[in-house]
């Protein structure tokens, strides 16, 4: 017999979501796992740990089966834990406990990047011009009626995360080309593309603020600068993120917007990932995702601030306790090591000493020596992560520089 009150339901614990598990049984709770699909999306498989939960459930099509299956556990919430389950988690909330979620009518908001856009728009806050259409007449069309045609744009799938797929194309580049290798392929989350968003170039200094929301009152978690590369006509690939205090004038003029576009996409409980460009002519939104952020993002939150999303989920969650923002305890750099090709990583010893730099904290290489790797081109194809705390900005800018010229010397062989 299930002891109801003692259960915690995560919808698509993996990747950052795989943290929740530990979390919560730390707390008292017991964590249940439910899965979007049979198997995790391809990107998430290495990070899908079902022994970390008592019980795991699967979503076959059928959400009121599944909402069936779940009322055994009398649950008080749900917690989405990846991007893949941010859908079906407002789903299930909506048939076990109503009303205790985001607001319903605007889900699609919360996931798609059009639909992003669209609820912007409606609530007045203002966004990057943007077309979806699976049809590049339409786009030509759209291009030359914004006066786009021609110069700067960005190419990517509505529904995708960490980069995948996210297109530069520069002034008269061929937008048509990447506008056709987007549509109809499979992205990294297992959905086929079936649209293709065009956007307005954004100029400017991109951000991630990470916020926790209750009854619709909005808190800080965090706040980064992020520093990206673009390698081709691939953007956004992550380089750098250094964390700002609460107080600093960059967090000042980003917070105030940022409350707007949580209104406008309608999260009033739980974790919010914003990430917005400050641009000449004020913040624009990139996109926002309704639960904790990824890519080892969780670790340098806690190390920087002493608090992360997992954290708040659970003290909010478990203990009623909620935060109005956060401390800037440390330094912090995060760096993300790049793949210059695919192939053979042949020489990890580029990177003997990185344990001597006076800021070093932790590194991990994610491929053996002698391992196949992909080129670097989203933060799924990331070779390695390194982390950087001191006091002395001076020292964290010149470890980073000396990381990036191990980087340099990273060996890529064909065979």
């Amino acid at each position: 017999m299930i002891a109801l009150s003692n259960y915690t339901i995560i919808v698509d614990p993996v990747s950052t979501g795989q943290e929740y598990a530990a979390a919560f049984r730390d707390a008292g709770r017991l964590p249940v796992a439910v899965l979007s699909a049979a198997e995790p999306p391809p990107a998430y498989t290495g990070s899908w740990h079902p022994e970390d939960f008592e019980h795991v459930h699967y979503f076959t099509g059928d959400v009121h089966a599944l909402a069936d299956e779940l009322r055994v556990y009398a649950p008080e919430y749900l917690v989405p834990g990846a991007e893949s389950g941010v859908e079906l988690c407002d789903q299930l909330i909506e048939l076990l406990v109503p009303g205790s979620g985001n607001v319903p009518a605007l889900a699609a908001a919360r996931r798609d990047k059009w639909e992003m856009g669209e609820a912007l728009e409606a609530a007045g806050v203002p966004r990057l011009r943007q077309f979806l259409t699976a049809d590049p007449a339409e786009a030509e069309q759209w291009l030359k009626e914004n006066d786009l045609l021609g110069r700067r744009l960005v190419i990517k799938p509505p529904k995708s995360a960490a980069g995948d797929e996210v297109y530069i194309v520069y002034e008269d580049g061929d937008w048509r080309e990447r506008f056709d290798r987007v549509l109809g392929r499979t992205n990294k989350l297992g959905l086929t593309n079936d649209a293709v968003l065009i956007q307005e170039y954004a100029e400017g200094d991109e951000y991630l603020v990470d916020t926790y929301s209750v009854d619709g009152v909005h808190a800080l978690v965090d706040v980064c600068r992020y520093t990206k590369v673009a390698h081709g006509d691939k953007i956004g690939i992550y380089r750098r993120i250094d964390f700002l205090a609460e107080d600093d004038p960059e967090v000042a003029a980003l917070w105030p917007y940022t409350q707007q576009v949580l209104d406008a996409v309608g999260i009033r409980v739980g974790c919010g990932h914003t990430e917005i460009m400050m641009t000449p002519a004020g913040p624009r939104l990139i996109e926002i995702a309704a639960r904790p952020a990824g890519g080892g993002h969780q670790l340098i939150s806690r190390l920087a601030t002493g608090d992360n999303h997992i954290q708040r989920t659970v003290a909010h969650r478990v203990h009623g306790r909620t935060r109005p923002g956060y401390d800037l305890l440390q330094q912090v750099r995060g760096i993300f090591v790049m793949s210059p090709s695919e192939g053979y990583f042949r020489d990890r010893t580029v990177f003997d000493g990185i344990e001597d730099l006076k800021s070093f904290h932790w590194m991990k290489i994610l491929y053996a020596e002698d391992a196949v790797v992909p080129e670097t081109v989203d933060l799924f194809s990331c070779l390695a992560w390194v982390i950087l705390l001191h006091s002395d900005p001076a020292t964290l800018d010149a470890d980073y520089q000396r990381v990036l010229e191990m980087e340099s010397r990273i060996v890529i062989t064909s065979e």
